[in-house]
């Protein structure tokens, strides 16, 4: 999680006030909630009675289940943060620039001058990308050409990359898969000369990218066929589908078509596929 600024720790220590809780706890909570894309988190503080979970849309669980008061306050803090998550920046601080502003990532990197050291990288099938969340920015190489989007609102937390519909690549933020092809280009250049980014824990390594020089220099080279995905459970090929899945699983629970063993029994088997 990045550091929060100033008005960001007066924010979650306000929010921790407001519903009972110590500031440790809520920091715990708001950086559970941030691997979570503001959407879910799972906790595990005394002050919420050991291990729990939350989801955005009403499901709260925590150790002592009959404790509805507290169930209630560790409900309302978990919305409260996730509503700072979504709210303009300012929340947290940005990245320290290096020694020097006018080198090093700055200028070197394959992304190309104007952005500095990313928040982070990976690679996967044929290309690579690079984000940087200051900068609402997110580069990407494939096939020798270098493309910049504007990231927008978004918090990118995955990619994907869809083997279907012209191989169209996918991240996930805190509203849900997103296609990049709906982002904004902000520019798309031949990539330069560069050390390949290290892989993202769970990518594959990426693949050596075809020179710049065999794509007509006016369009994007066709990309290459890439290997089929790791096979995944049923309907559940990425994490925000077995989000989804849980959230409806929630909703037929508190209609009363699931009891709760077996909603418990479904929810837990899941989040063993995140």
């Amino acid at each position: 999680m990045q550091q929060l600024s100033p008005s960001g720790h007066q924010a979650v220590e306000a929010a921790a006030r407001r519903h009972g809780f110590s500031p440790q706890a809520a920091l715990g909570l708001l950086e559970s909630l941030c691997r979570g894309q503001g959407r879910m988190a799972q906790f595990n503080h005394p002050e919420f009675s050991g291990t729990g979970q939350w989801m955005r849309g009403g499901m709260t669980m925590v150790s002592d289940m009959f404790n509805q008061p507290l169930k209630a306050r560790v409900a309302g803090l978990c919305d409260e943060l996730a509503r700072l998550l979504d709210s303009p920046p300012g929340l947290f601080l940005p990245p320290a620039p290096g020694p020097d502003a006018h080198a090093g990532d700055d200028d070197g990197g394959w992304w190309g001058p104007g952005l500095r050291a990313p928040d982070s990288t990976g690679a996967q099938g044929g290309l690579r990308y690079a984000y940087f969340a200051q900068a609402r920015r997110l580069a990407i190489e494939r096939q020798g050409r270098v493309t910049v989007h504007d990231t927008l609102d978004h918090r990118i937390g995955g990619f994907s990359q869809q083997q279907s519909h012209g191989s169209t690549v996918q991240f996930t933020s805190q509203h849900g898969p997103v296609d990049v092809a709906r982002l904004p280009v902000v520019s798309a250049v031949p990539a330069g000369p560069a050390t390949p980014a290290a892989p993202a824990e769970g990518m594959a390594p990426q693949s050596a990218a075809a020179p710049a020089s065999e794509a007509p220099p006016d369009r994007p080279p066709e990309a290459p066929a890439a290997p089929p995905p790791p096979p995944a459970g049923p309907g559940l090929a990425h994490g925000a589908d077995a989000v989804a899945m849980i959230e409806k699983l929630a909703d037929l629970h508190s209609r009363g078509l699931l009891t709760a063993q077996e909603f418990s029994a479904k929810k837990a088997e899941l989040l063993a596929r995140l």
